[in-house]
């Protein structure tokens, strides 16, 4: 996987001609101190966080959903933290969380070299000289020094074999052996933060001879994996380690130019971060000033147009893809770059790829929503029956033959995630899905269900066949996998994808409106759903909102319709008013 794949950013500027790595000057003292987490952040955001002259330029404001995941998360490692400290005993102590950056260092320092075997909430020393500094949920007596090991809210393993493990109750590498139910799951940032502590305690002399190691602790709570570090499982077989130090390095760079006033080395472009990012008013306002390539094409496809000199949408939208004897992309994407380029400038939301439309009917129809919290699980299930016999003048012949009435139905736990509740509802939607699917077909009819990206509903499906393998109403793995494998699902998704061009973007809410439809609450979104859902089952021990429950109900209800809306809109003649690509 190339870096962009990894981190959505290029690292143009790091490399020398050749390929070969580029060394940086190293500073006596650095001008800035980084913490981990900016190997894998945009390296123009990190020009802006480190340049003075930004200090007053108003940002985005913080995402709902993001600082909720943060305030998750912090929790998380606070119970943990608790249940490890009564487990260990004396053998553990925990850094104050109250106090300020310096006393933290200072305590840490002071518990390492005390040899406490377990320090909790540590934050290593500041390396001036190396530009780094940073905290680490937990620091473990290894040999005669320290390894990392993480904290994280999310997987870290997956069924399989190849993790090395070592029970939570004896987070030590000591402990470790070879696990035969888990493999790791990979997450590249948590790797690299591992490595950004790994340096921290080299340069404070309390990094353990040997292998350079790190753990990670996930959101089972229930063994730490550990990471060699040196091991060169990485792309280019190289290890995470040396991945680490040439990003840093030019991230380092990158800062320390920005904070001297120094000629910036890294320009705006548009990547899946910037989605999130507070700085993205600054750099949105300067791409559409410049028409820079990079707001219908992203990541590689950006870099690689720019290497030949195609640096604005207009560049790319006159292109002749046939006059190219070694095109930038390949020939079909860089025809797919030239069309967008083209409906961009046009103020195009939508194209035509094909000149009729077509997306797969049946005489049954259920559209499918899921909605999970985190990787908790999926506590909803909404399932919209229609019958196309009705959208006309027809009868209700179907609808009476089989017995089932049209409509939305929602398959719900309100017991806060994870909860063994999960079963019950999510054995309740198949019980009703597989029957109503089962009944069309021994009639002779064509049942279609369909879902919008069909990753979401897959992934939950049949991890709730594995998780509940056995509880009343459970399907078999297989049966599962027979339904998503079959014609009888449709993923909406993949058919617009494959039909239209979508300058803005294809996601649901971007391609309903051309539907006509509208959702009737004006702050539906996954983000915020996540902040109603707490508030509906009293995630933080508060009484549940039962106003709450009923809005999610609704936005679920609202999603599957926005489905129906669609098919129904491709399957019409207003579908035809969409401009054809060869108009363009």
């Amino acid at each position: 996987m190339s870096e962009e794949g990894v981190v959505g950013v290029s690292l143009t500027g790091v490399r020398g001609s050749r390929g070969g790595m580029r060394t940086y000057p190293a500073s006596v003292d650095s001008e800035v101190l980084l913490d981990g987490g900016v190997v894998t952040r945009c390296r123009r955001r990190v020009h802006l966080d480190n340049d003075p002259s930004m200090i007053d330029t108003e940002q985005a404001p913080p995402d709902p959903g993001v600082e909720q995941r943060i305030a998750d998360a912090t929790e998380y490692r606070r119970q943990l933290a608790c249940r490890l400290g009564r487990a260990l005993g004396s053998e553990w102590t925990e850094i104050p969380r109250e106090a300020d950056e310096r006393s933290k260092e200072e305590a840490t320092l002071a518990a390492m070299r005390a040899g406490t075997a377990y320090i909790s909430g540590a934050r290593l020393p500041r390396d001036g000289r190396g530009g780094r500094q940073g905290a680490v949920e937990l620091l473990v007596r290894s040999g005669a020094g320290y390894v990392p090991v993480l904290v994280v809210r999310h997987k870290v393993a997956d069924s399989g074999k190849g993790a090395r493990t070592s029970p939570i109750t004896e987070p030590r590498p000591e402990s470790a052996g070879h696990d035969p139910k888990r493999k790791p799951r990979p997450h590249s940032r948590d790797q690299l933060r591992l490595a950004h502590a790994v340096r921290l305690l080299q340069a404070c002399g309390m990094q353990p001879g040997g292998r350079l190691l790190g753990g990670t602790i996930g959101s089972d709570g229930e063994v730490v994996v550990w990471h060699d570090l040196e091991s060169r499982t990485w792309s280019g077989e190289r290890s995470v380690l040396e991945e680490y130090d040439e990003r840093f390095a030019d991230r380092l760079a990158v800062a320390e130019a920005a904070a001297t006033g120094g000629e910036a080395l890294a320009q705006p472009t548009r990547i899946t971060e910037c989605k999130g990012c507070p700085w993205w008013p600054v750099c949105e306002s300067q791409l559409r000033s410049a028409h820079d390539v990079s707001l219908v094409v992203r990541g590689d496809d950006a870099v690689r147009l720019r290497r030949v000199g195609v640096t604005k949408v207009d560049e790319l939208a006159a292109l002749n893809v046939a006059e190219f004897a070694e095109p930038p992309l390949p020939a079909k994407r860089l025809g797919e770059s030239v069309l967008l380029a083209r409906a961009w400038l046009r103020g195009l939301s939508l194209v035509r790829r094909v000149p009729e439309v077509d997306i797969s009917r049946g005489d049954v129809e259920v559209d499918v929503d899921m909605e999970s919290y985190s990787d908790s699980g999926a506590y909803l299930w909404g399932a919209l029956l229609t019958y196309p016999e009705e959208e006309g003048p027809g009868s209700r012949g179907t609808a009476e033959a089989l017995g089932v009435e049209p409509g939305y139905r929602g398959f719900v736990t309100w017991d806060p995630l994870p909860s063994d509740d999960e079963a019950r509802s999510f054995a309740e939607f198949w019980a009703w899905f597989s029957a109503l699917r089962r009944a069309t077909h021994e009639r002779g009819l064509v049942f279609r269900a369909y879902c919008y990206n069909e990753l979401a509903e897959n992934r939950w499906m049949l991890s709730s066949a594995e998780r509940f393998a056995g509880k009343p109403g459970i399907p078999p793995v297989e049966e599962v996998r027979e339904f998503v494998s079959s014609t009888d699902w449709v993923d909406v998704f993949a058919v617009v994808r494959d039909q239209f061009i979508c300058p803005n973007g294809k996601g649901l809410k971007m391609i309903a409106p051309n539907a006509g439809f509208s959702w009737r609450d004006s702050e539906a979104g996954g983000e915020n759903s996540m902040r109603w859902y707490r508030d509906a089952v009293g995630f933080d021990g508060g009484e549940p909102d039962v106003a709450q429950r009923e809005r999610l109900l609704e936005y679920n209800e609202d999603d599957v319709r926005a489905t129906l809306a669609i098919r129904r809109w491709m399957s019409s003649g207003a579908v035809l008013d969409v401009p054809y690509v060869e108009d363009l």
